[in-house]
């Protein structure tokens, strides 16, 4: 605040959150190194010899990874042999960046919540504005109306816009309520601000769950 009353604690910047960013870093490196593996098995298979090319062409990457990763090229002594040597190795190389991205995925959901002081979200309205999916005023005249927020942490309000996608392709109530609010004239953008706006509740509502449950096992 500017009379130097601050109303809520900020985040320390130590502990929780510091653990997260670290993992993050090293799961998103990894996760470009698995891409960069599967994209050179990929462009090795245009130009390997057309036995093997035909073995392995057009398998998903769940079962080219493997087959790759078993192929036996005994002595490198032929071109064939120096191709399924070279995928062989690329292949593993994205089974092992696989198991450590499985690994960081797997800490990184058991510390994720809001942040190292999830007390600073003392309501559903701050949540909804740090995720940057409060409703802004854009009314002109005659015409009431809200635009998207586009202030906040970009990656929450990324992960609330996932969700949002989601629901409009597979949940059926999530349609009816766009089906309807087309018919009143609604935009698409003003659509998902409100229902950006819905998910923080509900995401909000499990955070204090957890924290009343986290407590309880504290006491």
């Amino acid at each position: 605040m500017q009379a130097g009353q601050a109303t809520v604690t900020p985040k320390t910047g130590a502990g929780q959150v510091e653990m997260i960013r670290s993992l993050r870093v090293a799961r998103q490196t990894a996760i470009r190194a698995r891409t960069q593996a599967i994209n050179a098995i990929k462009a090795l298979l245009v130009t390997a010899p057309v036995e093997l090319r035909e073995q392995l062409r057009g398998l998903p990457a769940t079962m080219l990874v493997p087959a790759a990763a078993a192929l036996e090229p005994g002595a490198v002594t032929s071109p064939i042999a120096a191709t399924m040597l070279a995928l062989r190795t690329v292949a593993q190389r994205y089974q092992t960046l696989d198991a450590e991205i499985t690994i960081l995925t797997a800490e990184l959901d058991r510390l994720v919540a809001a942040g190292d002081n999830p007390d600073r979200l003392h309501s559903e309205a701050a949540f909804s504005m740090l995720c940057g999916s409060s409703p802004i005023q854009a009314s002109s005249g005659k015409t009431v109306r809200h635009r998207l927020n586009r202030g906040g942490n970009r990656q929450a309000n990324a992960a609330l816009y996932r969700v949002v996608l989601v629901r409009l392709r597979y949940h059926q109530p999530t349609k009816d309520y766009v089906v309807r609010r087309l018919a009143e004239g609604k935009s698409k953008q003003e659509i998902i601000r409100c229902l950006k706006r819905y998910v923080a509740r509900e995401v909000f509502a499990v955070l204090q769950e957890m924290r009343q449950t986290n407590s309880t096992n504290a006491t």
